[in-house]
């Protein structure tokens, strides 16, 4: 694991998205991966990475998303 902890302004910032996104994507399980740290909440910068990696899209809706080519286009950059 990384030396490199960010704590939630920090990785709101890194993902370009608010520390209230990140608050309430904690809430609902729908953000990314986090770390307690005491009463701290932290992130791991590969976590991150991993979690915008994953909604990689080809196409606005589901139906036409091509998921296999988004994450191979992932794997290569």
């Amino acid at each position: 694991m990384s030396s490199l902890i960010l704590n939630t302004a920090e990785a709101a910032a890194y993902i370009k998205k608010s520390a209230s996104w990140l608050n309430k994507s904690r809430m609902t399980g729908t953000g990314p991966v986090y770390m307690k740290n005491g009463a701290a909440v932290v992130y791991c910068p590969r976590d991150l990475d991993a979690w915008m990696a994953s909604n990689r899209r080809t196409a606005v809706y589901d139906f036409a998303n091509d998921n296999r080519r988004a994450l191979a286009q992932a794997a290569a950059s």
